[in-house]
């Protein structure tokens, strides 16, 4: 009998634009609304509201007026969100629609979509309140389960979201930490009360990244062979955690592929199947029972091969920034000015160092893809200068409030 878990994170970057050395001490901005489409914030937004996040967010009401069983998940950067009310408030509202049907559930985050948890625990809760207060500001909704920054999981972050009270956490069905166990069960986190639930990267992939590859074997994929895969899942699990980025509908994997009447279909193919469900996280925990309890003593993530946190912190490129970065914390809250607090952490978003992976082959693919630099170093060169020219700022704003003082 299991219950597909569908949970969609919904999110874009403020991406730093091309910012050089001669525009240190000459330019005020560092998150483009101009210039290069792929650097420039308001056309991504609008692109990816058009071809996504609209057209997907009715195929969904629809189904969710067709199919009274089905029902999912969503995670919203508070960055995406601010962007949704500026450049796309359509598509807020087409959200907003889907929540209000009572069948969708929202889970709890950092507000900047940030690694946050690395390197400053104080910086780290006070962006998973300000995204509590965010959602329930938008959608009259209270998070009861917790999806940290890029699915990266570990005891500790488990322990630090009961701290917050969240119920439940996500992560990532490692295979080297999971063993003999199957990610399709609930299990409890090490050390907390939490339940883990664990995403099912095969299945989810197959739709995420393998949906339009041609070459794949299993091409193509259609609504009526996944639910089969699923069916399959029968009296060896409870739940099918299918975790994926919204964007996966329409952005990553274009119409003209096919993914948007996979999804029609799907959930007409999964419940015409015996004792299958679809389910919102929250739900689960009073469904199943907790099998296990599983120890991840290391932090993992959804990203790459070795699904740790080496899309991030991988190279001596990304350690540096992040370090520059966090090392401003006390200097910027000292400031008390709510427009510098708000800058240093959009420089916190996780993509800004995702862009600066140096690694190859497959993985090397998939960072380039998203990446709307032409290089790794370009990236990193635009996000170092941006930084040194607000280091400046912050260090002129300082000194004046110094003055002010004494």
């Amino acid at each position: 009998m299991p219950s597909v878990c569908f949970y969609f994170q919904v999110h874009q970057p403020y991406r730093i634009k091309k910012f050089s050395f001669f525009d240190i001490g000459n330019d005020s901005s560092y998150f483009s609304e101009e210039g290069e489409n792929n650097l420039n914030n308001r056309f991504v937004m609008e692109k990816v509201a058009r071809k996504s996040y609209i057209p997907t967010n009715k195929i969904l009401l629809d189904l969710l007026k067709k199919h009274p069983e089905f029902r999912f998940t969503f995670s919203f950067s508070g960055v995406v969100l601010e962007q949704m009310e500026r450049y796309s408030p359509e598509s807020l509202e087409t959200f907003r629609d889907l929540v209000d049907t009572g069948r969708v559930e929202i889970l709890g985050e950092t507000y900047y979509h940030s690694l946050a948890f690395l390197y400053s625990k104080e910086e780290f809760r006070k962006q998973v309140l300000m995204h509590k207060k965010k959602i329930e500001e938008l959608f009259s909704f209270k998070p009861r389960i917790f999806r940290c920054t890029e699915l990266a999981y570990s005891n500790e972050i488990a322990k630090e979201a009961e701290k917050m009270g969240f119920k439940g956490i996500l992560g990532e069905g490692v295979d080297s930490v999971l063993g003999w166990r199957s990610p399709n069960f609930l299990y409890k986190a090490k050390g907390s009360k939490v339940n883990l639930f664990l995403k099912n990267y095969r299945l989810s992939d197959d739709i995420a990244f393998r949906f339009s590859q041609r070459e794949w074997k299993s091409y193509p994929l259609t609504a009526e062979k996944f639910a089969s895969w699923i069916s399959k899942i029968n009296g060896s699990g409870d739940i099918v955690n299918l975790f994926m980025d919204y964007e996966t509908f329409g952005e990553h994997q274009w119409e003209e592929t096919g993914i948007f009447d996979f999804l029609r279909a799907l959930p007409r193919e999964v419940l015409r199947r015996r004792d299958n469900s679809f389910s919102m996280l929250s739900e689960c925990e009073k469904k199943f029972p907790v099998r296990d309890e599983i120890d991840f003593p290391y932090t993992t993530s959804w990203a790459d091969m070795e699904r740790d946190l080496s899309a991030w912190i991988g190279n001596d490129m990304q350690r540096d920034a992040l370090s520059k970065l966090y090392e401003l914390e006390n200097d910027v809250i000292a400031t008390e000015d709510s427009n510098i607090i708000d800058c240093w952490r959009r420089f916190q978003t996780s993509d800004q160092v995702y862009y600066m992976s140096t690694k190859g082959m497959g993985d090397g693919t998939v960072h380039g893809y998203f990446s709307p630099y032409n290089t790794p170093y370009d990236a990193f060169i635009s996000f170092i200068n941006a930084l040194n020219d607000f280091k400046l700022k912050l260090k002129a704003i300082n000194k004046n409030n110094y003055a002010k003082r004494y």
